[in-house]
């Protein structure tokens, strides 16, 4: 008599690694209790990191432990952001398009009744929905005018950082105008006078990521922590160690920039190593991205991509990523297809056994076999933006836009290779590193500068053969840019109105004890964000 047994790994582990489950099995079995077949997930957002600012995109920045990382993971080199903070972390939490959330327009600012829109789910709500402990370190954001708005209000079980845009790295403290001026660390939904210690805000956020990993038990919850660092935006701080080794960069700023660049990469190698010690690698999913693209003005480099932060061409939209983890199938290997942020909401709750539902009306993806296994994506577009209230192209009409579009207003979308860009896209330079001194870059002349292109506002390139868009090709392929107008109309048919208020007089830290925090108060009046300057596209065309 014969006996043949078939060992099967069982379905929820359809994430694990072969090599990982016959580790499991030789200790015991233990770690096949359900809870533990979800990956762990860590969602590193870096701010204000430029493209070339990172080791293996050529930078003279030395980021061993990022390059490592990503060398050992899948690189993402088709992966775009938003141009500003708020908006690409809007679209992070949401997986839903800035027309489709009203923050169309710059960033959410310290002193506007504003935030996130409460009617939409977040991503750590669906992940908390699927069993996560879900856990916030660093950068908000996402506004904070009342409760509501609070990180550990939207799906957070913890919450450890600051509230605001940027500050001072050591103090704490910001400035939004004479005699707006105070402090911003919190932890969850109270001033963290007490675990202040002054430290440097790259050291303290890691800290406090490696103390929640050691707290937590890895093999009864999955955890998501979404860490996102102050670095390396402005102001341009750092400890002194760090310069040491960028003496030979004369630019002050991009030595300063480059040495914050150097302790992060450090950060991660500390966070990489508590997540092997206290148990979690094996079953972790590590996400790196930037927010947006450098500021050359801050020490910044998109180096050779197209403009800067806050501007729609490649460099202020294409950002650094990649994805780490054993749980991968082709490691080693570069992502060249189409991955937007938004992206990450769906890729995310899925892979984290979460459910989607049919009305939130994603614009997100689920991309997680085209990086993982080096699938086509199912992402074909990107709508970058449409902003129906930022300063209006002088020479921009209908008639530009072929009667279908005013080409006045600011808007990007890339379908397939083509993008197009109408309106006022922003600081148009390809700007080398280096190059930049402490004057105005529109005050410098370099090989790389162009001349502002006067009368113009509708730009079509093909991407994909010309990334440093050098090449105009709107007056050749006048279908294409129908086609792609056409697309801008059927997507702004969706749009919301913008929310983007007045200041609130009320938001003066000076009223709240000297902390920013929030200050609407009346939670029974009824208040809509929109209050003050709400534009809708339909008004400003009528």
């Amino acid at each position: 008599c014969l006996l043949v047994i078939f060992i099967v790994p069982p379905v929820w582990s359809v994430h694990m690694s072969w090599e990982n489950w016959r580790s499991a099995l030789r200790n015991g079995g233990d770690e096949f209790e359900p809870p533990t077949s979800q990956p762990h997930i860590v969602f590193i957002l870096v701010d204000d990191q430029g493209f070339r600012d990172v080791g293996y995109h050529g930078s003279e920045i030395k980021t061993p432990n990022l390059d490592r990382l990503a060398a050992q993971g899948v690189k993402l080199e088709n992966y775009y952001v938003q141009p500003l903070c708020s908006p690409s972390r809007s679209q992070l939490m949401t997986g839903r398009y800035q027309i489709h959330t009203g923050l169309q327009h710059s960033i959410i600012r310290a002193t506007q009744p504003n935030c996130l829109p409460l009617e939409n789910i977040t991503l750590p709500q669906k992940l908390k929905e699927a069993g996560y402990s879900t856990h916030m370190v660093g950068k908000w954001h996402l506004g904070f005018y009342k409760r509501g708005c609070l990180p550990t209000q939207r799906g957070f079980d913890t919450f450890f950082g600051s509230l605001l845009g940027s500050g001072d790295y050591y103090s704490h403290y910001k400035c939004e105008g004479p005699g707006m001026c105070g402090y911003d660390l919190y932890e969850g939904e109270e001033a963290a006078w007490e675990q202040d210690r002054g430290l440097y805000s790259t050291v303290m956020f890691t800290r406090k990521a490696v103390s929640i990993l050691a707290n937590h038990d890895p093999h009864k919850q999955p955890l998501f922590l979404y860490l996102a660092y102050q670095a390396v935006h402005s102001p341009l701080q750092v400890p002194a160690r760090y310069l040491e080794r960028y003496k030979g960069i004369p630019n002050p700023h991009r030595r300063k920039y480059a040495a914050m660049v150097s302790c992060l990469d450090e950060a991660i190698h500390n966070l990489t190593l508590a997540l092997k010690h206290f148990g979690y690698y094996d079953n972790t999913v590590i996400v790196y991205s930037t927010d947006n693209g450098g500021q050359p003005l801050a020490g910044g480099s998109n180096w050779p991509l197209r403009g800067s932060k806050a501007t729609y061409w490649e460099g202020g939209i294409r950002g650094i990523g990649f994805v780490h983890s054993p749980l991968l199938i082709k490691k080693g290997s570069k992502c060249q297809t189409l991955v937007h942020i938004t992206d990450w909401f769906p890729t995310l709750v899925t892979l984290g056994g979460g459910t989607l539902d049919e009305d939130q009306n994603l614009d997100g993806y689920d991309v997680w076999e085209a990086i993982s296994e080096g699938r086509p994506s199912p992402r074909l577009d990107i709508l970058h933006n449409i902003d129906p209230i930022y300063i209006k192209a002088k020479n921009g009409s209908w008639k530009a836009g072929y009667g279908l579009w005013n080409t006045a207003v600011q808007a990007a979308l890339r379908v397939g290779h083509w993008k197009l860009l109408t309106g006022v896209p922003g600081y148009s330079d390809w700007v080398p590193p280096q190059t930049f001194s402490n004057q105005r870059l529109t005050t410098r002349h370099h090989n790389e500068r162009v001349r502002w292109d006067r009368g113009k506002s509708i730009w079509l390139f093909n991407i994909t053969a010309d990334p440093y868009e050098r090449v105009d090709l709107s007056q050749q392929y006048p279908h294409i840019v129908k086609k792609m107008l056409m697309r801008l109309v059927q997507y702004n048919k969706t749009a919301v109105p913008v929310r983007y208020p007045a200041k609130d007089l009320r938001s003066n830290p000076q009223y709240n004890g000297g902390v920013w925090g929030p200050w609407y108060k009346d939670e029974n009046k009824r208040h809509h964000p929109s209050e003050g300057r709400t534009l809708h596209f339909s008004e400003m065309c009528g």
